[in-house]
């Protein structure tokens, strides 16, 4: 049992000096995403205002905006990790929306939610507001240079 000891606290070892690397990869992918979604949308205001429209969304000039700009700041703000766990609750309330809007019809049980995009981005963003940007985030260095703790 010792060798297998010794394996598990190596690969725990390994694992725990990368520990670092799992929030920026979360932010980078789900912050990419929404750059990128949010300047389509930014782009394209009418097209994202007829499709709210369409799902009966209330003000749906105003929150085709609302949508497009939160997405291109918020995906911004985590790729860079500054202000990340504020950037994330337009995101979690953008994903939940659209669950709600746009993927309800096709929601027949747990199965398809989680496997909807929607769902998994969700998920990501509830994490990075629990765990935080990490050390690879201008957070991480504005809370040092301020000397504040990190939470």
């Amino acid at each position: 049992m010792t060798r297998v000891e010794a394996i598990r606290n190596h690969a725990l070892a390994a694992l725990d000096r990368i520990r670092w690397l799992t929030p920026l990869l979360g932010r980078l992918a789900v912050g990419l995403l929404f750059m990128s979604t949010g300047w389509g949308k930014a782009h394209d205001i009418p097209k994202v205002t007829h499709f709210f429209e369409t799902l009966g969304i209330p003000a749906p000039g105003l929150n085709a905006v609302v949508v497009a700009y939160s997405e291109l700041i918020g995906g911004t703000l985590l790729v860079l990790g500054l202000f990340t766990r504020l950037a994330t609750i337009p995101l979690i309330v953008s994903m939940t929306v659209a669950i709600l809007t746009a993927k309800l019809g096709d929601l027949h049980g747990l199965f398809d939610l989680v496997g909807f995009d929607e769902f998994t981005y969700l998920v990501v963003l509830v994490m990075i507001a629990v765990i935080g940007p990490g050390a690879a985030s201008l957070d991480h260095l504005l809370c040092k240079k301020l000397g504040w703790r990190e939470r």
